[in-house]
């Protein structure tokens, strides 16, 4: 994972900082005596007649930033209001910050290429690929650690509907953070792994696998709320008890509608994992990857989206977000 693509995709120049499963063939390979091996890209476009698409370095520059500031005030609205201090919102508050890793890195990674391509910054090879790793890393773990607390929060809302009466027992806040440094734990460790041994296949199969496995249980626990759920609420309505019951059905469906958009956004990026391993070489698949920069996008427009559905779907978080941009403005004024 990195992301000197971009620049190849776009300029076809310096083999720069970017996502190392997207290079067919081996990256820079940096010894012991730090003698750069300079390794030519695939030539995307002469593999067949792809229209490669430009996208202004500013483009991605400008999304990274909005969707930094969008997050980080999800994160500190959630901190603000003790109506939000929820295990539910504790897990939606990490989605803010595996988002956050996205939008940071983007945003490192291009302000290095723009003060590159401006002869403002010069780096050696061997800092140039620890400031790759560390941003490659970033990226693994946003995307694990968003997996992962997506089945979180699909698994707490069903404990919500199914287990009402005991969800309090059953999820406490000393679970939830338990889960929570797990989590982060897990992703960290495995994102530096991957990004370590990315040459191997072994490696991409298996996070392709970790994505299809935690979809399918995503899917398969929602599947079974809303069916169930159905029938549960004719129930509960009899006894005058509907409230508690659309509440958790809304954080359903709105953690369904961010699974929605993490598929539309990341599918690419994973189909792409799915070409590298089974037709490389093929035209099709060439020209498939020529696009790689408008997948680079849509990940970041998935950081940007999932605080719009929050806002939209949580009145209480709606309304201290206002609060914070509201007093935002008023300091700056």
């Amino acid at each position: 994972m990195s992301l000197h693509n971009r620049k190849e995709m776009n300029q076809s120049a310096h083999h720069h900082l970017t996502m190392k499963h997207f290079d067919h063939s081996p990256l820079h390979m940096y010894g012991e005596d730090n003698i750069t091996q300079n390794i030519t890209a695939p030539d995307y476009n002469n593999a067949t007649e792809c229209t490669n698409i430009m996208i202004p370095q500013e483009l991605f520059l400008t999304l990274g930033l909005v969707s930094l500031v969008e997050n980080i005030l999800v994160v500190l609205a959630i901190i603000k209001n003790r109506n939000l201090h929820s295990p539910m919102y504790y897990f939606i508050c990490c989605l803010a910050v595996s988002d956050m890793l996205v939008s940071v890195s983007n945003v490192v990674e291009t302000m290095f290429m723009l003060l590159h391509d401006n002869g403002l910054l010069m780096m050696m090879p061997g800092m140039m690929k620890h400031l790759d790793n560390v941003i490659d890393i970033m990226i693994c773990s946003s995307v694990v650690s968003s997996l992962s607390f997506l089945s979180t929060i699909a698994a707490d809302r069903y404990i919500t509907i199914f287990y009402a009466l005991r969800y309090h027992s059953i999820m406490t806040t000393q679970r939830a953070v338990t889960i929570i440094i797990v989590v982060w734990s897990a992703s960290i460790t495995a994102s530096t792994f991957f990004i370590f041994y990315y040459t191997n296949n072994a490696v991409i199969i298996c996070l392709v696998t970790f994505f299809f496995i935690t979809l399918v249980f995503t899917a398969a626990l929602y599947l079974h709320m809303f069916i169930l759920a159905h029938v549960h609420s004719r129930r509960i309505m009899a006894f005058h008890k509907s409230r508690r019951q659309a509440t958790s059905m809304k954080g359903a469906i709105t953690l369904t509608i961010l699974l929605g958009v993490f598929i539309i956004c990341w599918g690419p990026f994973f189909l792409h994992l799915i070409l590298i391993l089974t037709c490389p070489k093929n035209p099709h698949c060439k020209c498939f990857f020529s696009h790689f920069n408008l997948f680079l996008i849509l990940i970041i427009c998935n950081s940007l989206i999932d605080p719009l559905i929050y806002a939209y779907r949580s009145q209480e978080l709606r309304k201290t977000l206002k609060e914070l941009i509201f007093c935002s403005w008023c300091f700056v004024m």
